[in-house]
């Protein structure tokens, strides 16, 4: 097949048609990420101006509402934007861009999950420890050691997608560029790139979840022996929330990186890449607001600043 030169641009084919119910669905998935961004954006806010969440755990959680703020801004305003105008192209560069982003900002979750889950079990099982085991210096390095894993990733993955010769068809059937994707439209020999990325993906994936649910089963085995119902109660509802995010947030990645390539579909990917980019960013914020007195107290003390101003 006929190679085009590198500076041609690519064509998403996007997540939505123009019929009736796909019209819904694009507006509905337009509400989740603005709820989104807003939710994230006032779970950074609090825990910038509330001095009672200035801990690890709650700079933590401001690392993740950001990864989730700039992943919903890589992602959806380009998707919008093409499907409002029909303009579906986007340049190598653009593409390369998203791919950096997405993966970076995905790459640095799963690592960032893992710390937030080692916070919680030194809270749980070593709280007099705490102040040592979780100081700001370890805070600190697990947010950077986060960010660079997840840019070496992205760069990597990025660079190397790019520098396929890439043939005729320059259709992406997703609605942005994901690396798997991508591969698919190169006209030479993926299969040692597939390989090394599929390595990237088990090293990315399965061991920040193995560390997570290590953290989680010492959790729970010093749970089951507190004998106040009180604190068993609270480590169980701070446990099940964190957990939650882990379920969906890994569950959609495993699915859509590690499975083998026969089985995988564009229709199933698209649809799995949304819970993901769009549907889990909304649900960290509210989940982890809802479920902690020290968050909604930090929101109640807002609100009434901003009345009091009014």
């Amino acid at each position: 097949m006929e190679n085009w030169n590198i500076t041609a641009d690519f064509i998403l084919l996007g997540l939505f048609n123009h019929t009736g119910a796909h019209q819904f669905l694009f507006v509905l998935v337009l509400i989740i990420a603005f709820t989104s961004l807003v939710s994230n954006a006032l779970m950074l806010l609090l825990i910038l101006l509330d001095p009672r969440l200035h801990r690890p755990m709650y700079f933590l959680l401001s690392q993740l509402s950001l990864m989730d703020l700039m992943l919903i801004s890589a992602i959806v305003p380009k998707m919008a934007i093409d499907y409002l105008t029909g303009r579906k192209f986007i340049s190598p560069a653009g593409c390369g861009f998203q791919i950096f982003f997405f993966l970076t900002l995905g790459g640095g979750e799963c690592f960032l999950l893992a710390a937030m889950s080692y916070d919680r079990y030194v809270a749980i099982c070593h709280p007099l420890r705490y102040p040592v085991l979780m100081s700001w210096k370890v805070c600190l390095s697990m947010i950077l050691g986060s960010w660079f894993l997840g840019a070496v990733d992205g760069l990597m993955q990025a660079a190397a997608t790019l520098n396929f010769s890439f043939c005729s068809t320059r259709e992406i059937d997703h609605f942005f560029c994901e690396a798997p994707t991508l591969v698919r439209l190169a006209c030479a020999d993926t299969s040692v790139f597939e390989y090394v990325m599929y390595i990237c993906c088990v090293l990315m994936l399965l061991i920040p979840i193995s560390l997570i649910l290590i953290s989680y089963s010492l959790i729970l085995a010093a749970v089951l022996h507190m004998h106040s119902n009180e604190a068993r109660k609270k480590a169980f509802a701070t446990c099940s929330s964190h957990l939650s995010v882990v379920g969906l947030f890994f569950g959609a990645g495993i699915f859509t990186y590690m499975r083998p390539k026969s089985y995988k579909s564009a229709n199933y990917n698209k649809v799995v890449s949304v819970y993901y980019t769009i549907f889990t960013p909304v649900l960290n914020p509210l989940i982890y607001s809802v479920r902690n007195s020290e968050v909604k107290g930090a929101l109640q003390k807002c609100m009434n600043r901003c009345a009091a101003y009014e």
